[in-house]
């Protein structure tokens, strides 16, 4: 069966696993995008930074002027909400684009893929523009499913990402090196973000709901850290760019 079928999810809200990850990253959006439209009205310019094939940001694109999309390989298929698609290694010197090109960045889930998540976050910072909002989603390490999962050596978890996955083509190289509040709230600071606030969601059973079986094990992990905010499933993250005095 596919995830996409909505009887499955729309247990989840009767069961309080709400709000949803993609609920916070609109409200995020719509709040960083209005904050640009401020400073720079009708030349919004916004990254997607490990795009992939969907983004958030699609839902925006009428208020957005320049529509970049970042990711370190070649899209599967054509992006045409994008104006620009570049090849970027996100941890890598900080040269593909010019300091102060953007308005907003979306990271969804790249994170715990980045080989040096503190140098990924400076080159976010260096392309944001004074004011600029990052908004950010990531797993959590502190949730005991995720800390197994990302614990698991190569050759296994390769093995079961595909099934996991809302698709197999999500299926990427995991690192986990920056995933827990903390850690990621002390490598946003060092690379200059400010006010940094971060939310924790379950999101389990809808990351790994391709399948009955992987939803039913990401349900019981929603509802065991239910209780529990520092052990939820996904951080959401929001922080800003100091403005100019």
């Amino acid at each position: 069966m596919r995830v996409t079928e909505p009887g499955r999810f729309a247990l989840l809200p009767r069961l309080g696993i709400a709000p949803t990850v993609g609920s916070l990253v609109h409200e995020a959006l719509d709040r960083g995008i209005a904050a640009a439209e401020a400073n720079s009205p009708g030349a919004v310019a916004a990254l997607d930074a490990g795009c992939g094939r969907v983004s958030a940001l699609r839902a925006f694109r009428p208020r957005i002027a320049r529509l970049v999309g970042a990711d370190i390989h070649e899209p599967s298929a054509p992006l045409p909400h994008l104006d620009e698609f570049a090849i970027v290694d996100l941890c890598g010197d900080g040269t593909d684009f010019p300091v102060a090109t953007f308005d907003l960045v979306l990271s969804s889930f790249t994170l715990e893929h980045f080989a040096d998540p503190p140098a990924a976050l400076t080159n976010l910072r260096r392309w944001l523009r004074p004011g600029g909002t990052l908004i950010a989603t990531t797993v959590n390490r502190r949730h005991p499913f995720v800390a197994a999962y990302l614990r698991l050596p190569e050759g296994p978890r390769r093995a079961i990402q595909p099934v996991v996955k809302s698709t197999a083509a999500d299926a990427h190289p995991l690192v986990g090196a920056c995933n827990d509040p903390a850690t990621i709230r002390a490598a946003l600071t060092t690379a200059g973000f400010v006010d940094i606030r971060m939310t924790t969601v379950g999101h389990l059973a809808r990351a790994w709901g391709r399948h009955w079986p992987t939803f039913a094990v990401g349900l019981i992990g929603d509802l065991l850290a239910g209780a529990a905010p520092s052990r939820r499933s996904t951080i959401v993250v929001v922080a800003r760019v100091q403005s100019p005095t």
